[in-house]
């Protein structure tokens, strides 16, 4: 995976040289309804000439299906700022998002209580 430090935005000794403002022009809303864990995979269309390096670095990452807070400690960006990158991204249909599923139905509680006392037998 690329690392962050690849690029002119990071300097070892000085950290980021540019506010993330900066990096999505000033944008604060997502055009997209972005989890924090909703799943994000690149579709193989390339991005945007007119997409900076963060959003090239962000669709390196979505080679696999990774989680927009995965992507976010990747870049060192905020997540609102990681949203607004991906946001552009699934606007031009260079990626694909997926939310979070979320079972209806927990987990019943006497399972986990059969599971809890199978473990503390164990010890």
């Amino acid at each position: 995976m690329p690392t962050p430090q690849d690029g002119p935005w990071l300097d070892d000794a000085a950290g980021r040289l540019i506010r993330p403002y900066t990096v999505i022009d000033g944008r604060t809303r997502p055009t997209a309804v972005l989890d924090l864990l909703s799943m994000v995979l690149a579709t193989g269309t390339p991005a945007q000439p007119h997409l900076g390096p963060e959003h090239l670095q962000a669709l390196d990452l979505c080679e696999r299906p990774t989680s927009v807070a995965e992507i976010a400690a990747y870049l060192k960006l905020p997540a609102v700022v990681t949203k607004v990158l991906l946001s552009d991204l699934l606007d031009c249909g260079a990626i694909t998002t997926h939310a979070p599923r979320f079972d209806d139905q927990p987990t019943d509680l006497s399972l986990l209580e059969a599971v809890l006392d199978g473990l503390r037998r164990r010890l």
